[in-house]
């Protein structure tokens, strides 16, 4: 059975690492509503940061950094697991994020994680973050 998981409001590092947690637990993950999470801090150090993280390495051999919310959202939690291994690989195939809620999950109960729901005073949206990318939503 598949986890689904409400990212609306959450802080980005610690859904990660709840979402990150439980996919090596063997578990399989959808994260809907990935582009309203949000990251805590400062706009212009958040957008500094991941303008940097896209402008490294070159056109053809990456790093690739991702301008979409859901991608932005699943290269976080790429993060946190050992992908490289194939332990790690097994489980971020185990993972899915959405852009808004998909017909197939839409009544059924999404998973609110408390910790992630922390009201800090600066911050930035995702979707915020990849249309300062580039992104076209």
């Amino acid at each position: 059975m598949t986890i689904i998981i409400d990212a609306e409001g959450a802080t980005l590092g610690r859904l990660c690492t709840n979402a990150a947690k439980n996919l090596l637990n063997g578990e399989e993950i959808a994260i809907v509503n990935s582009e309203k999470a949000i990251i805590s801090g400062k706009k212009t150090m958040i957008k500094a940061h991941y303008k940097q993280k896209r402008e490294v390495g070159t056109y053809r051999k990456g790093p690739f950094f991702p301008r979409m919310p859901d991608r932005i959202v699943k290269r976080s939690v790429r993060g946190m697991i050992p992908y490289q291994t194939p332990h790690g690989r097994k489980a971020f195939k185990r993972l899915k994020c959405y852009m808004g809620i998909p017909k197939e999950f839409e009544g059924k109960e999404l998973e609110k994680i408390k910790e992630a729901d922390k009201q800090p005073i600066d911050f930035i949206t995702i979707i915020e973050l990849s249309r300062f990318l580039g992104a076209d939503i």
